[in-house]
């Protein structure tokens, strides 16, 4: 066989084969080193303080939310949202949909500011007007909404939906209920009465709440109000009809309210008693309190879209901040301000002494983020006790137990060298449960709020905790849900710890259950 030697021809193909082999390795090399869309680094638990599982702003500022309507298969939510914050004012009605009370699709903004001399939109409520009683159009959206009007004064204007609440359209320049002649005249929260088919509307008017009817939701009457005591001024009110577990049937008065001045909450004061189609008889004139932390506020109810028995339970979910500090939290350098609680199924129960009250759980859709979940049978605890388990979102329940102690509870998003947690827990001598965030990163410069208290029978000795964490929230059901409370905190991401303690006795842990849930935020 012959060897075949390359002419000049084939010698410069080679040479112009090998350049651009060489430039292909290069352009690949190259090309490896820029980050890929798909390959893009994701943000992870301990890189972002937006929460895992609750509703947040998706930009921005968010604040009150308003009461969500059931429509078409799915929740429709609407909330006060500042697309301009911090360095604008205003704010406009953002809207998001959801068929599990978990998951939150967003809508963008459907009732916008400065849109119209009334100038921007405050709280307000949305319904369905199944008997087109307006006018727009059977099952038409319809809003009515405060605005500070063209004079200065808060009065209630009327929107409506033409395309199933996506986009919303100002009726008139002209309030549909005027102001009375009171500085606060707010926050206008509507419901179908089916026993007298009419319209009814409840308003917050500095330390009343008034009552008004229409026919149309175009023209109002006044028919009475509520005055309370001792809880500041009122806003968001709230009213609805349910059915005990005696049987009885009861309506429900509820208002977002300050009871700071007089040791009382500052969230949202319910009364229970009776509505007699003009004002609201109450059984009792001092309120309960739906939650007993600092962070809830601006609280709203609503029906369960997929029951149709509308007074066996509700839910009900509200804003995780305070006034007092609204501005103070480290997910502004994200770019975003705003976070609710999460929607939790209420019921009304009798007590013993022939009083009722209101009992809230966390909504049990929560439980299918689950991915991991830690249990251990049984810890006696005398000191403390670290488990094995770290997270800083999550669901954990547990029966505590003890005999003779002084405090009992858990030491949750606790730092490696122990110096910085949340405290949770029962103080038996002083016969209270409480959430103490004192010993961590948290919003209140002043440290007046620090930690929250509400009355525990303590001649029981033993308490079922059920707690919910997130990057920055902390909400503990007590027992049956009479007490909650909720609060916000800031602890650094890297403080996942979980530490069992009591002081002064032996108490006993059973049933330790902690579902790790995964985000609803890709």
């Amino acid at each position: 066989m012959t060897k075949s030697i390359p002419n000049k021809k084939s010698k410069k193909w080679i040479f112009v084969s090998l350049v651009c082999l060489l430039l292909a390795i290069g352009g690949f090399l190259i090309k490896q080193s820029e980050p890929k869309k798909e390959d893009e680094h994701k943000v992870t638990d301990k890189e972002t303080y937006r929460a895992n599982y609750h509703f947040t702003s998706p930009d921005k500022w968010k604040n009150d939310p308003q009461k969500p309507i059931y429509l078409d298969g799915k929740y429709h939510y609407y909330y006060l949202y500042n697309g301009d914050y911090p360095n604008g004012n205003g704010t406009e009605w953002r809207h998001a949909t959801s068929t599990d009370l978990v998951h939150w699709k967003d809508e963008s903004v459907a009732i916008p500011k400065y849109t119209n001399k009334n100038g921007d939109p405050w709280s307000g409520s949305v319904v369905v007007d199944a008997q087109n009683t307006a006018g727009f159009g059977k099952n038409s959206v319809i809003a009515i909404v405060t605005q500070p009007s063209a004079s200065g004064q808060q009065e209630q204007f009327l929107w409506y939906s033409k395309d199933r609440g996506k986009t919303f359209k100002s009726y008139s320049d002209e309030p549909v209920l005027k102001n009375p002649g009171t500085k606060d005249f707010r926050d206008p929260k509507i419901i179908w009465d089916d026993g007298a088919n009419k319209w009814v509307m409840l308003m917050a008017e500095g330390t009343k709440i008034g009552f008004y009817e229409s026919d149309d939701l175009k023209v109002w009457k006044y028919t009475g109000g509520f005055e309370t005591e001792n809880i500041g001024l009122v806003e968001c009110p709230d009213l609805y009809m349910m059915r005990a577990d005696d049987g009885s049937i009861k309506w429900i008065l509820g208002a977002s309210a300050n009871g700071k001045a007089a040791g009382k909450p500052n969230t949202y004061a319910y009364w229970i008693g009776e509505y007699n189609g003009k004002e609201f008889v109450p059984d009792q004139e001092e309120p309960q309190w739906l939650d007993h932390g600092f962070d809830w506020y601006g609280g709203v109810t609503f029906e369960d879209g997929l029951n149709d028995d509308k007074l066996d339970h509700r839910y009900a979910l509200a804003w995780m901040n305070n006034w007092d500090y609204a501005d103070n939290t480290p997910t502004v350098k994200e770019g975003f301000n705003g976070i609710d609680s999460i929607v939790r199924r209420i019921e009304l129960k009798k007590q013993d002494d022939n009083n009722y009250y209101l009992a809230s759980q966390p909504n049990e859709s929560l439980n299918e983020l689950t991915k991991t979940t830690d249990q251990y049978e049984e810890i006696k605890v005398d000191g403390s006790k670290t488990l094995d388990t770290e997270g800083v979102a999550y669901k954990l329940e547990a029966d505590v137990s003890w005999e003779d102690l002084h405090n009992v509870g858990l030491r949750l998003r606790e730092s490696s060298d122990k110096k910085r947690h949340v405290d949770v827990g029962i103080f038996a001598e002083g016969a209270y449960s409480y959430v103490n965030r004192g010993l961590t990163d948290q919003p209140d410069e002043s440290n007046q709020y620090i930690e929250s208290k509400a009355p525990f029978d303590t001649n029981k000795k033993e308490v079922h905790l059920k707690i919910l964490v997130d990057k920055t929230t902390v909400e503990v059901f007590i027992d049956d849900g009479k007490v909650v409370h909720s609060s916000q905190v800031f602890p650094p991401l890297g403080d996942d710890g979980i530490t069992l303690f009591s002081e002064g006795g032996t108490a006993t842990f059973k049933n330790i259950e902690i579902k790790h849930y995964q985000s609803i935020y890709k």
